[in-house]
Parts: structure tokens; sequence; C-alpha cells
């Protein structure tokens, strides 16, 4: 069997999914691109996206929800300036599409007499960090219910005090087709699926929750009993673990934060301060910093695209641009923001693959894929052991952040007391407050252990949300300030 070079196998895909069934090809999307450039206008694309999603749910030992979805539309955008006209519809045709870039070249208030001459055909380059298949279709509906029945049976088989189990499994195939006024033309094939398992442990009446989960951009083959063993006692050893924690302390304490899932407050706290677009308005507390100091040395935080089946990742993003690895603070020191195409070209520097949208009906913004700091030469057993009184947070829930200020709120979901070096006792109800520039000038010790997150991350912005990645290794941060219950 002869295979087609990935990138025009993932072309062939969008055009049979996106354009074929609706009689179009690529010189309707010309014609279109076409009629927008009819006006005076700086930019503009086309996004065909085809999703087919699917989720199961089980509670008390049964499946109680399951849900399919297929949704497909275009979004067709025109950028002049700092200006953005959008249009989205449901429904692909040519009409349609002529119809909303016709609405889109208004913003110009130009006539025709600035067209723009076409751009010349390019395919965007190639890659292929994930496999470009259905995981939906790498199971079967009862082989989906077996695996969650498996979840749950082995959550409750952990410990007697595991009093319930929810566990859900979800999976989606997202095609995408990107056609630019630069003559751009590309496409991705995203997989992406998710297990996650919540348990409910009690003991003498009192009540706790654990959580786990994780995934990719794969198939659901990737859940075998070695992988569901982990979310499983991840779950399972949160719930216990909180059974017996104590009111936390509140002050101006050392935090060491764990590696993994932690890194949640990196991406919070400053991932979305480096964003171009809250730099270019000056609304970031890191605009303009750009060679300076903002960062403790031995600080390297990195935004990257390009890792092979993570969540966060992407061959291409949703302008059309392939992702990167790009270094964000070195060594302490600001080398620059991530950026979309709009806000690049205004700050006078190139794209560095991070347009994102939530849909074709959603315009793109400069958005984190997978965002992590890079680790040092400290055991964490060694940054624990360096603790005289502080608290060691393994593990995060909610929290928000002011990106003009930098200050954060975290509220830690498992975190551990810390004496003379020595782990005391679980503590409950701790949250981390400060601001992220100032966080990073205390970081003070870097852990060997760089880890990622297991694929459970969703990012909030503006309304839109988008599939992202954390990590970072053990850290201590002197003198943060620690909002407890004791």
């Amino acid at each position: 069997m002869i295979s087609r070079e990935p990138t025009l196998e993932r072309l062939a895909i969008a055009r049979q999914l996106l354009l074929e069934p609706f009689g179009l090809d690529e010189t309707h999307l010309t014609k279109a691109l076409n009629e927008i450039r009819a006006h005076r206008v700086d930019d503009a694309d086309l996004y065909f996206q085809y999703t087919r999603a699917e989720g199961w749910s089980l509670e008390e030992g049964i499946v109680k929800t399951g849900s399919f979805s297929i949704d497909q539309g275009v979004g067709v955008r025109a950028v002049s300036g700092e200006k953005t006209a959008f249009a989205y519809s449901d429904d692909i045709s040519l009409a349609s599409l002529l119809d909303a870039a016709h609405t889109v070249r208004t913003i110009s208030g130009q006539g025709g007499s600035a067209r723009v001459r076409a751009a010349a055909r390019k395919v965007a380059p190639s890659r292929s960090l994930y496999p470009g298949l259905d995981p939906i279709a790498t199971l079967d509906s009862t082989a989906k219910v077996r695996l969650l029945e498996k979840v749950e049976q082995r959550a409750r088989a952990r410990d007697p005090r595991v009093v319930q189990v929810m566990a859900g499994l979800a999976g989606e195939y997202d095609v995408v087709l990107i056609a630019r006024a630069d003559g751009t033309l590309a496409a991705d094939v995203r997989p992406l699926v998710r297990l996650s398992v919540t348990v409910i442990a009690e003991h003498n009446g009192r009540r706790e929750v654990g959580s786990g989960g994780g995934g990719g951009r794969f198939g659901m083959a990737y859940f075998d009993d070695a992988v569901i063993d982990t979310y499983v006692s991840d779950a399972v050893n949160a719930a216990l673990t909180n059974l017996e924690a104590r009111p936390a302390p509140a002050g101006e304490l050392t935090v060491v934060l764990g590696p993994g899932w932690p890194g949640v407050l990196l991406h919070e706290a400053i991932g979305h301060g480096l964003e171009g677009d809250f730099n270019r308005k000056g609304s970031s507390a890191f605009t303009g910093r750009i060679g300076q100091r903002v960062a403790a040395k031995g600080v390297t935080v990195l935004d990257d695209g390009t890792i092979a089946d993570r969540r966060g990742s992407l061959n291409v993003d949703d302008e059309g641009h392939a992702t990167q690895r790009n270094v964000l603070i070195e060594d302490g020191i600001l080398k620059g923001y991530i950026q979309d195409s709009m806000n690049a070209r205004l700050m006078g520097v190139k794209p560095t693959g991070n347009g994102r949208r939530e849909s074709y009906a959603h315009v793109p913004m400069p958005r984190m894929t997978n965002t992590y700091m890079l680790g040092g030469d400290k055991s964490p057993e060694e940054i624990v052991a360096s603790m005289k009184k502080g608290l060691y947070a393994v593990n995060f829930g909610g929290g928000q952040v002011d990106i003009t200020s930098g200050k954060f709120v975290f509220s830690a979901s498992e975190a551990y007391w810390v004496e003379n070096g020595k782990i005391q006792y679980p503590v409950k109800g701790a949250t981390l407050v400060g601001s992220g520039p100032d966080a990073l000038k205390r970081v003070s010790m870097i852990g060997n252990d760089m880890r990622l997150d297991s694929g459970v991350g969703t990012c909030g912005k503006e309304g839109q949300s988008v599939p992202v990645g954390v990590g970072q290794p053990t850290l201590r941060i002197d003198g943060m300030t620690v909002g407890g219950t004791a």
C-alpha cells in the first residue's frame, strides 16, 4: 500500500469532508478571498471545520448519559488595521461563502480601487505530530462501556472508604481547512480523547473528593490497564489524603510546588500575561519588558505546540501557521510573546503559531499551547528537605488572575505541611495569593523532575475554550502569601 505524505493526506480528508459534499473546490475559495480583497484589507481567511464528538459518563455503577454530535461550518474573516470583521455560517455553500465575504469586506470602508493581487497558492509545511485517525471509531460502544465499568470497579476495590465513583470518556474528531489571503492552504486532522475519574471517600461521617484522568491526541486504545490504574490511584489517593487533612495555616510562607499539573499556576499567572494582544494594548504586567529580567536566574519558560500527541499540540494553528517551540523567558530574561497574525503584524514581529479559536464560529486570538518551565539541577527530595516551615502543594483546583497586575489566587486541592524538611501531615483549604512577576523572582530552587500534566487542561479566554497543556518541575518559592483555614 502506498501512503500519501501527511500534509497531502490531511488536505485530501479536509476536501472530502468540507468542500466536495457541497460542490466546492479551491477555485471557489479563491473567489471568496478575492471578494474580500475587493476592498483594502490587511488580511483575510476562510476557516472550515467539521467536528464529530462523543461522550459517555458513568455514575452509581451504570452509564447514565451518552452524547453524540456533528457540527460543521465556515468562518470568514477580514482584518484592517486593528479592526476585525467576522461572519460565520453552519451552511457550507458557495452562496453563503460569498455572502459572508461580501459582508466582512466592508470593514475597510474603501472602494474597489484598492484590489490586491491574488497570491500564489502555497501549502503549509509538512509535519505529523499525531495520527490522523477518528478516535471515536477506535473502540466500539460495548468496549467503551466496559472501560468505564473497569474504572469504577478498580476504584472501589482500592479502599472500602470509596463510596462513590464517577467516570467519563470523551472523544473528538476535528478536521479543519484554512485558506488565507496570502495564498496559504492548510489542513489538520485532530483527534482528542480524555478519560476522567472522580471518587468520593467517606470515613467517620467526613466526605472528601479526589480526581484523576488524562488524554491526548490519539485513539482510545491508549487507556489500557496500566493507564487506568494510574488515573484511579491518583483519584483515590487524593480523596483518602484529604480525609486526613487538617486546616491549612496562613501567612507568608515558603511554598514548594510539585511537578506537572501545578504548572497551571504558571499558565494562568504568567502565560496569559505573555500573550501578544495584552502586550500590544499595554495591559499586561510584562508589556515593554523584552530583554529585561522578569524572573530568577534558572527560570526558563516555553510555549511549545510541537510535542507529539499532546493535548495542546497542533500541526498548524487555526490561522494555518506551523506551531513552534517558543522560548518566552530564558534564564530569567523575557525573550518574547506568543502571537497570532494580527497582533504580530501590528507589533512588527512574526506569528509564533499561536493563533487559536474554539470553533469556526469564533475569531482567532493569541493563545497558549503547551506551556511549561524547564527543569533545574535539584532533586525534589532536596527541595523539600530545605524547608524549615512551609507548604508543599502537589495539586491544584481552580484559580484566577488579573492580567493587568499579574495578581492571582489559586486553591490547592492537595497540600502538606512541612517542618524541618519533613512532611508532617496533609492540609486542606490552602490558597496561594500573589502576582506572577513577583512569584517568578522568588523562585529559589528548581527541581530536575520536569513533568507535563496528564492531558486534562482546558483554557478559557474571552468566552472561548481550547485544549492546552501545562508542566513544570518541583519549585521552591520563598515568601508567598498563603490564605488558610487554621
